[in-house]
């Protein structure tokens, strides 16, 4: 695999929430050797309050996210769009749907979640399932990240990818 950053995309049918929330913590926690995008196949058109309120508590960059199309990232529809490494669904819609060719012949994996953004019921409902679901990609992206890249063949490669997505998010502790 190459010494540049590798360009990761993230998809989920609205771009509103799961997505946009892995877009942020992979840009961070990358540490520069990954770039993150998201889009969605019928994007929203809008990012979800909770996923931006969070990732700002968590002293993340939120400027820049929004909800946008898939096709942003295909080189049919834009020829400048980055050649991708890794593409991942985060919702189990999305992982269903014929996506369009990604420039980069890149990897991808299914890591379905929960959508935070499904909530009914108080603020305070819908807050804790937002943490969740940040909690859960945070784990699986830091899983990710730390993958032996180098080391590891494009069958061992896909087959730990294909593992993060198996990866049962224990709940999150509440004794302290």
């Amino acid at each position: 695999m190459s010494d540049q950053p590798f360009n990761v995309l993230f998809l989920c049918t609205g771009n509103s929430a799961r997505s946009i929330l892995a877009e942020g913590i992979m840009n961070r926690a990358g540490l520069g050797r990954f770039h993150a995008y998201s889009a969605g196949s019928r994007p929203t058109g809008r990012v979800n309050p909770f996923a931006l309120d969070l990732l700002a508590r968590m002293n993340h960059p939120t400027a820049r996210l929004r909800s946008k199309p898939w096709e942003e990232f295909s080189h049919a529809t834009n020829p400048q769009a980055p050649d991708l490494d890794f593409v991942f669904t985060v919702c189990d819609n999305a992982a269903g749907e014929v996506c369009p060719i990604w420039p980069g012949q890149p990897m991808s994996a299914h890591w379905g979640l929960p959508d935070p953004a499904a909530v009914e019921g108080s603020d305070t409902a819908k807050a804790l399932a937002f943490a969740e679901t940040y909690r859960m990609l945070t784990n699986r992206i830091d899983l990710f990240i730390n993958l032996p890249f180098q080391t590891l063949s494009k069958l061992s490669l896909q087959e730990r990818l294909d593992g993060i997505g198996q990866t049962r998010d224990a709940p999150a502790r509440t004794d302290g």
